[in-house]
C-alpha cells in the first residue's frame, strides 16, 4: 500500500486505507491511528474527515456515523445535487467533504478547485480547499490556502488550528504546537484544538501525552464523536484494545467499534512484523 498523509483541519490529524470499502468500515475508530502506524514505519493510507463538524443528510444522521453502504448512497445523493448546482458554496463543500469520507480524495480536491476558481476570496472555501489539498498531500499549497482564509485582525481559531495541523504534517512540531496553543488562547478549552494537539504527540510517538490532552478534549461539554473516537484509537495504539472498545462503543454500533478495534489490532501486528524484520536484517552478518 502506499501512504497519501491527510489532515482534519479542525478535528484531528487522519490517514485511511485507500480502499473505498475498508476506508468506510474502519473510518471511524482507526482514523488517526494510522498516523502512528506511518510514523513507525509501516505503510498505511488514506482519507479524511476534515472538519470535527457533522455534515449530516436531510434525517440527521451524520456522515461518519454511516455505514459503508449509507456512505456511498449518501456521496452518491450529494453528487447529484451537486450535478444540478455545482456553483453551490454549501452544497460544493458538502459533497467535496463526503467524497473524501467514501474515499475519493482526488474528486473531492477537483470539486473544491473548481470551486475556488469561481469565488477566490471566499474565506469558507478558501479554507475548505485548503483541507482538500493537505488531504491529497499538497501541505505547501493547503498552508497558503488557509493563511490566506484567515483575517489577521480577527483570526479564526479554526483556521489558526488548521494552520498548526499542516505545519505538524510538515514536520515542524514547534511552530505546530505553537499555533495550537493560539488557538486554544482564541478558543479555551476547545475540544478540537485539543485533540489537534493530542495527535501531535502521537505523531511523535508519545502516547501517554497524547492520551492526556485527548482525555481533556473528551471531557469537555461540547466535544463531538470523532474526538471521542481519536481518545479511543490512542488508547488502542497503546495495546488497551477493551477500553478502547468500550469507548468507540459508546459512539458507533457494537460491530463497527468491534470491527474498527479489530483493524487496529491488525495494523498494529503488521507494524510489529515490519520491526522485527528490520531487526533480523540488522542481525544478519555483512557480507561481501
Amino acid at each position: 500500500m502506499t501512504a497519501q498523509m491527510v489532515t482534519r483541519m479542525n478535528g484531528a490529524l487522519v490517514q485511511m486505507p485507500t480502499n473505498r470499502r475498508m476506508n468506510a468500515s474502519a473510518n471511524r475508530l482507526i482514523t488517526t491511528a494510522l498516523i502512528m502506524v506511518l510514523a513507525a514505519g509501516v505503510a498505511g493510507c488514506g482519507t479524511s474527515k476534515l472538519t470535527t463538524g457533522s455534515i449530516s443528510r436531510p434525517s440527521g444522521k451524520p456522515l461518519e456515523t454511516m455505514s459503508a453502504g449509507e456512505l456511498h448512497n449518501a456521496t452518491m445523493a450529494l453528487g447529484q445535487s451537486y450535478s444540478k448546482n455545482p456553483s453551490d458554496k454549501r452544497i460544493a463543500t458538502n459533497y467535496a467533504a463526503a467524497l473524501q469520507m467514501d474515499g475519493d480524495a482526488d474528486q473531492s480536491l477537483a470539486v473544491m478547485r473548481k470551486l475556488a476558481i469561481a469565488l477566490p476570496k471566499d474565506r469558507d472555501v478558501l479554507a475548505a480547499y485548503g483541507k482538500a489539498l493537505a488531504a491529497n498531500g499538497q501541505f505547501e499549497p493547503a498552508l497558503d490556502a488557509v493563511r490566506r482564509a484567515q483575517t489577521p485582525e480577527y483570526p479564526d481559531w479554526k483556521l489558526v488550528s488548521a494552520e498548526a495541523a499542516i505545519l505538524d504534517q510538515l514536520g515542524q512540531k514547534d511552530e505546530a504546537r505553537q499555533g495550537y496553543r493560539k488557538a486554544l488562547d482564541l478558543r479555551p478549552n476547545e475540544p478540537t484544538i485539543l485533540s489537534n494537539l493530542g495527535m501531535s504527540y502521537v505523531l511523535e510517538g508519545d502516547l501517554r501525552t497524547a492520551e492526556t490532552y485527548m482525555r481533556s478534549a473528551a471531557q469537555q461539554p461540547n466535544a463531538d464523536s470523532r474526538v471521542r473516537q481519536n481518545l479511543a484509537l490512542v488508547v488502542g495504539l497503546q495495546g488497551r484494545f477493551d477500553e478502547a472498545e468500550k469507548i468507540a462503543s459508546q459512539e458507533l454500533s457494537p460491530e463497527q467499534a468491534q470491527a474498527n478495534v479489530a483493524y487496529l489490532r491488525q495494523m498494529l501486528a503488521q507494524q510489529n512484523a515490519w520491526s522485527q524484520l528490520k531487526e533480523q536484517d540488522k542481525a544478519k552478518p555483512a557480507t561481501n
